[in-house]
């Protein structure tokens, strides 16, 4: 299609809209949606032109864009201005971000706002709330299985207070993210009620069926999510009398984003969110967004255009806002939710680095780096304009989703080296300390995940049991040297709530019918207070481990090499114990940071003419940026002691 044609087109929808838009001024938002517009139509074309409703869902999508750039306030106006000016905000090395359910850290959304001084003594202005939408009891997998996807629940708070959180979080220059679920609703939902009393307007909103016919062609070749609690893609809803498509849990039904009516719908949410105040929407399950029969239903091109048009249309009413990708997939999947562009981020501009964080725990395990650096190789360059968001733990579990032929490379036996790292990680192989549990093992093919808090894998629970003083000071130092692989890394590093002072599993979640399924909820903690208070008592764990990230954060913060330019080169050392990559200072050439990390609990070494004399660090004093020491040095062997990092700068530029 011709530019001109799109802008004739333009016309004639821009004179279909209500009156009481068309008679606002919006001057910004025509400008915007002038030049997005040929993308827009393209888009919105591609996936549903076929359809006899096309031009008036046309005419809806602009309605909905323009309905809430009127309701957007000024001030979240102004910060649209101010980004749009600055585009690259985001890949500062300033940003430092904590995941946290807003119950256990603080009981509601007013509690949490009495809490932000801590965060910010810890060095934390990013907030990702985990999901605060009204959800059923007992069925609501933690929040994602949304009955009400415009209002938040109740025992959180209400939508002043969101309001009023983000507000007052601007005014300490703490961003704000929130989940928007947008590949399934509860079965709880409005829409899910209607299609249940027979309305097809809403049966269509989903992927309903009269018979098996059709899901027995989808379950041939798609995968199961949940294959212990939630076996099967299809649930029989007796109300009803027909089959839903339902991938993750019984309660929960897929969104068909074949009918463009979800899209528009579903959209329409996003843009209410950040109305509210959110900085970044966190999009949960978007791999799932298109069905496909015959496929696994995942990653589908017409995923990546779904979020293409979100992206554009979020674009002309928020373009302050960014979106995160919720893909945990395969490492070669995971960059294409940036987009297709060669530079900009056409859909979302930060995703999971879920490849790095499983790397990370294979690296303890085996106590050497072998595919860690590997995996790091093999993973696609992102794009200029994009962002990993790069963490050690979350609420969710540790999936061991490696390629196989890095697996191969690094000399293991893919099954058999998975098998060893369930068994680490559950305590099971002997001489390990961590304390996890297995989830979601699949009977059928030997896979598991992995549930257990950073502080509990990591061996403190087990040394702290023990009293043995130093075992207890190996796993506060592997807690700090996964930490410092995060903030180095290139990307916004994401803390979970709880290990910053050291949280062990809880395992109280048995107590409650409605968790004790689940035992993700081992790491989903309630704060304890009186426990965080002893970070400022001097030896205590919580003490070390707090004060350990607080000055890392400070650091990075002041490093401008740690900024995300596509400015990391990994280094070949020939030590397989050593994880070693360079960050350079993309506006100061020859001011750069080495950046070594030692996984075994031996002391390792690195000959520095070995670095090809990149950065200079062969003839230069070195100086660790962390701890502001010059490390040892015997002749020309840097020497790194066991579970220890490196931040080196020659002679102190960076």
């Amino acid at each position: 299609m011709y530019e001109q044609v799109s802008h004739s087109l333009l016309n004639d929808i821009l004179d279909r809209l209500k009156p009481e838009i068309r008679k606002r001024d919006l001057r910004h938002f025509y400008t915007r949606l002038g030049g997005n517009f040929y993308a827009i139509y393209s888009l919105f074309h591609h996936l549903y032109g076929q359809r006899k409703d096309f031009d008036s869902q046309m005419v809806r999508l602009v309605e909905v864009m323009a309905s809430q750039y009127i309701k957007r306030g000024d001030k979240l106006k102004e910060l649209d201005t101010q980004r749009e000016r600055n585009h690259n905000w985001f890949l500062s090395q300033e940003w430092v971000g904590m995941a946290l359910y807003t119950d256990g850290f603080a009981g509601d959304l007013k509690g949490l706002k009495s809490r932000l001084g801590y965060l910010q003594e810890l060095g934390i202005n990013m907030i990702h709330l985990m999901p605060i939408l009204e959800c059923p009891q007992g069925a609501s997998d933690g929040g994602y299985a949304v009955s009400d996807a415009r209002n938040i629940d109740k025992r959180i708070g209400t939508l002043e207070d969101v309001r009023s959180l983000a507000a007052h979080m601007h005014q300490r220059n703490i961003l704000l993210t929130l989940d928007v679920v947008v590949n399934h609703t509860s079965d709880e939902h409005a829409w899910a009620q209607q299609a249940r009393e027979g309305d097809q307007k809403y049966q269509d909103y989903y992927y309903i069926f009269e018979n098996r016919d059709v899901p027995d062609m989808f379950e041939e070749t798609m995968p199961e999510i949940f294959p212990e609690t939630a076996p099967g893609n299809f649930t029989f809803d007796e109300a009803m009398g027909k089959w839903v498509m339902t991938v993750f849990n019984s309660y929960q039904w897929d969104l068909n984003y074949s009918n463009p009516a979800v899209f528009i719908e579903m959209l329409d949410i996003i843009l209410f969110w950040a109305n509210q105040g959110a900085d970044i929407v966190r999009l949960d399950a978007v791999a799932f967004l298109w069905k496909k029969i015959g496929t696994t239903c995942q990653n589908e091109r017409e995923a990546h255009l779904i979020l293409q048009l979100m992206k554009d249309c979020s674009q002309v009413t928020a373009p302050g806002v960014l979106f995160i990708a919720e893909a945990i997939v395969a490492p070669v999947e995971i960059t294409k939710y940036f987009g297709e562009d060669a530079v900009i981020a056409k859909e979302c501009e930060i995703a999971y680095n879920a490849t790095y964080m499983a790397l990370l725990w294979e690296a303890v395990a085996t106590k050497n780096a072998k595919l860690l650096d590997q995996g790091i190789r093999s993973l696609p360059d992102k794009l200029d304009r994009a962002t990993w968001l790069n963490y050690v733990r979350c609420h969710d579990d540790i999936g061991l989703g490696f390629d196989n032929a890095d697996i191969v490379h690094a000399g293991y036996d893919p099954l058999a080296h998975r098998r060893f790292l369930v068994d680490y990680f559950t305590g099971s192989y002997d001489g390990s300390p961590a304390r996890g549990q297995p989830f979601g093992r699949n009977e059928k093919t030997g896979d598991a995940r992995i549930s257990g808090s950073l502080a509990s894998l990591a061996g403190l629970e087990t040394a702290l049991e023990s009293g043995d003083e130093s075992a207890i000071q190996r796993s506060i130092d592997v807690i700090l040297l996964l930490h410092s692989m995060i903030m180095s890394f290139g990307g916004i590093p994401l803390l979970y709530y709880g290990d910053e002072i050291g949280t062990l599993n809880d395992c109280t979640f048995l107590e409650d019918a409605n968790k004790a399924h689940d035992n993700r909820w081992m790491h989903r903690p309630r704060i304890d207070w009186e426990k965080a208070d002893r970070r400022h008592q001097h030896g205590t764990v919580e003490q070390r481990i707090f004060e350990g990230l607080q000055k890392m954060i400070a650091v990075r913060k002041s490093t401008p090499a740690f900024a995300d330019y596509n400015n990391r080169l990994l280094i070949e050392t020939g030590n397989p114990h050593l994880f070693v990559f360079m960050r350079n200072n993309p506006f100061l050439p020859n001011s750069n940071v080495l950046v070594v990390g030692n996984f075994d609990a031996a002391p390792q070494s690195l000959t520095l003419s070995d670095l090809s004399n990149r950065g200079h660090f062969e003839y230069a004093q070195l100086q660790d940026l962390y701890s502001g020491e010059s490390p040892t040095l015997f002749k020309d062997q840097l020497v790194i002691p066991p579970y220890r990092f490196y931040w080196l700068s020659h002679g102190g530029a960076y």
